[in-house]
């Protein structure tokens, strides 16, 4: 940070600027270049999976997000394979799940992500959750970078504290954290301590699913409407000139093109701050720091 505690316009963390045109790539710690937002697939159906990971692509998606939880890595793997883009080009992200906690399950889940993905290596790979043998996740995962399986490794749903925890410890830092970031949880403080650590966020949920009314929120649509761009639109690029990694998430094709055409404006300073207004601070669906979450999650992990 530049010492403005709390601005949402500061975009690269290696020497944060104010954003004056769009960007499509951030630069990870290592050097790996990152779309900047791309197309997420948690709760679309394996049966859908394939085509709308092809639709993406053919729209201009080069990011593709999967999970070992979401049961579809297989059908993207299929997608990519027959896409017609070069797999140099495409940028996937899966992620680890509780079941597979620990070096040894890691180490072999990442073999078994890699085969379902049909790919030689995969660009990011990311702890799903803050629960179980996190650590030994951890060992495995900077093992298979150091090898050239991952490109670049990082975590999800780590809060501030647990996130602190992993990068003072390891010899790797996470160099991205995926977690619950919109509009009205706009994650400011806790991005502020990634930045301290290298580390670039990345929002699951910018459409906060739908809830408070998301599309129809009052602010957005009169701030987009001064950029004849819809409230979703305007709501994705308000996190993209916060430097935040979207993967907006639709199984309609013309919704994808849309949620991809944010890049030929950018919103004022005032703009920003209107909507900066709208940060309630806190999540709209659950919280780590729940027992019950917690524990529903880690039944949840050991059943997978």
């Amino acid at each position: 940070m530049d010492g403005r505690r709390g601005s949402p316009y500061l975009c690269d963390i290696r020497k944060p600027i104010k954003i004056e045109a769009y960007m499509e790539t951030v630069k990870l710690r290592n050097g790996v270049e990152m779309p900047q937002l791309g197309y997420g697939v948690y709760q679309v159906s394996p049966s859908e999976c394939e085509r709308c990971v092809r639709d993406a692509i053919s729209v201009g998606y080069r990011m593709i997000d999967t999970a070992q939880a979401y049961f579809n890595e297989q059908n993207v793997g299929n997608a990519i394979r027959s896409c017609g883009v070069p797999r140099n080009e495409l940028f996937i992200v899966t992620k680890v799940w509780i079941s597979n906690a620990g070096y040894e399950r890691a180490k072999a889940s990442i073999d078994e992500s890699l085969r379902k993905l049909q790919t030689d290596y995969i660009d990011l790979l990311l702890i799903h959750q803050p629960f179980s043998d996190y650590y030994g996740t951890w060992r495995a995962m900077e093992e298979a970078y150091k090898a050239g399986k991952l490109r670049a490794i990082g975590v999800s749903n780590f809060y501030p504290d647990r996130f602190i925890d992993l990068a003072e410890f390891s010899e790797i830092p996470p160099m991205v954290n995926q977690v619950e970031t919109h509009v009205f949880n706009q994650q400011i403080e806790a991005q502020q301590i990634m930045q301290q650590y290298g580390t670039h966020i990345m929002a699951w949920g910018p459409f906060a699913e739908g809830c408070n009314n998301f599309f129809s929120n009052e602010t957005l649509i009169a701030v987009g409407a001064k950029y004849n761009k819809s409230a979703a639109q305007t709501a994705l690029r308000y996190l993209l000139q916060r430097c935040v990694i979207v993967i907006p998430k639709s199984v309609r094709k013309e919704r994808m093109e849309q949620n991809i055409d944010v890049f030929d404006f950018t919103l004022s300073d005032e703009d920003m701050q209107r909507i900066r207004q709208l940060d309630l601070g806190h999540s709209l669906f659950f919280s780590h720091y729940d027992p019950q979450t917690v524990k529903w999650l880690c039944g949840y992990g050991k059943s997978k």
